[in-house]
């Protein structure tokens, strides 16, 4: 399967509105987020008991890599970013 390359990069609507000013933005209006909103944030995306296990694995030796899973979600995504690039 060929992944095509010949798709200029544009970003999705809602990523060239949000580039733009809003009137709150340009009148000095100050925006807080929420307490819930501000704790998610600090939080690291990352599941650090899992890095852990990895990275004892990968000391042991024990840790294997699985090309096939690898190449199978690189083409999914590629995918889905040309479908999304198709539909702007």
């Amino acid at each position: 399967m060929k992944v095509e390359t010949t798709y200029p990069f544009t970003p999705a609507p809602a990523a060239r509105a949000a580039a733009k000013p809003t009137s709150a933005e340009r009148s000095g209006d100050q925006v807080r987020l929420s307490d819930v909103v501000q704790l998610h944030a600090s939080e690291a995306p990352v599941d650090d008991s899992r890095v852990q296990e990895i990275k004892q694995a990968i000391a042991e030796g024990r840790f294997r890599i699985n090309p096939e899973a690898i190449a199978d979600r690189l083409i999914s995504t590629a995918q889905e970013l040309i479908a999304a690039q198709r539909r702007v």
